[in-house]
């Protein structure tokens, strides 16, 4: 398949799953509150893409929740060259993604987190996973969430669960405070074995991860909760805070390569504490 059909396939796919996982979203609040959009241009006025995220206050289910979508191209800089994948032969690259933060107005429903993104430089290949971050232990929520993963992941490859756990655990640990971010989910880079089949994973995911977030809000969200556990989870977020902005390798490629920036932190929470 040509590289630009690709491309665009792609990119279709990551608009239509920002509109109808931001439809979901509305819906959890009953229709009442809506995304407030803004779309942006990469490097200001030149043609190298951009892209629009999507954000949404202070609701009853939700503290803050953005979505961004981006579709951006133009050269790497020298020094981005020599880190990037198939960038050192040459620079130029196309990169469009989607990304996902959920930050709760209940301490009983954790913080989710979701991205997916497609690079190409001299070759393509699709990064991303989900993630789960609560303040507040749950045995039953972590064995549903690793259980409907593990699923997903078994209907393409039943190596593809161990392996992106793992890489999830590990990428998503804070080093200085000798923790992990939250109780894991999957994460994988440089996916570039065969197109086809990488896509129908990714696309698998983005399902899966709508299935996942509307079944756990809806079975948490009405739950009772006390100032003491709200302080724990502002005690959270500023973990949270912590790694996108220290360690997340999303951050730093955003900000590198010239994009929006109130897009790219819309991953910090609203509010966060540090004791």
């Amino acid at each position: 398949m040509d590289k630009e059909i690709k491309k665009k396939i792609t990119s279709n796919w990551f608009r239509l799953l920002q509109n109808t996982i931001c439809n979901d979203i509305e819906k959890l609040e009953s229709n009442k509150l809506k995304f407030k959009s803004k779309t942006w241009k990469r490097n200001g006025t030149k043609d190298e893409g951009g892209g629009e995220f999507r954000i949404l206050k202070y609701g009853k289910v939700f503290e803050k929740v953005g979505v961004n979508f981006s579709e951006v191209y133009g050269k790497f800089s020298k020094v981005m060259s020599k880190k990037i994948p198939g960038a050192a032969k040459d620079p130029r690259f196309w990169a469009s993604g989607i990304s996902v933060v959920m930050h709760m107005n209940s301490p009983h429903v954790p913080a989710i987190h979701f991205n997916i993104r497609f690079i190409y430089t001299t070759h393509g290949w699709f990064g991303g996973g989900m993630d789960v971050t609560p303040c507040i232990n749950d045995t039953k929520e972590k064995k549903f969430l690793h259980y409907e993963l593990k699923k997903m992941c078994n209907r393409h490859d039943k190596k593809f669960y161990k392996k992106y756990k793992k890489w999830c655990d590990e990428y998503f640990y804070l080093p200085h405070r000798k923790e992990t971010r939250g109780i894991g989910g999957i994460f994988f880079d440089y996916k570039k074995n065969n197109w086809e089949k990488d896509f129908k994973f990714v696309a698998d995911l983005g399902v899966t991860f709508q299935m996942l977030f509307n079944s756990i809000i809806n079975s948490k969200y009405k739950k009772k909760w006390t100032a003491k556990e709200k302080e724990i989870q502002y005690i959270k977020r500023g973990r949270y805070a912590e790694f996108n902005l220290l360690y997340d390798r999303g951050t730093k490629f955003g900000l590198q390569t010239g994009g929006n920036v109130e897009g790219i932190l819309m991953s910090l929470p609203p509010i966060a504490k540090w004791n």
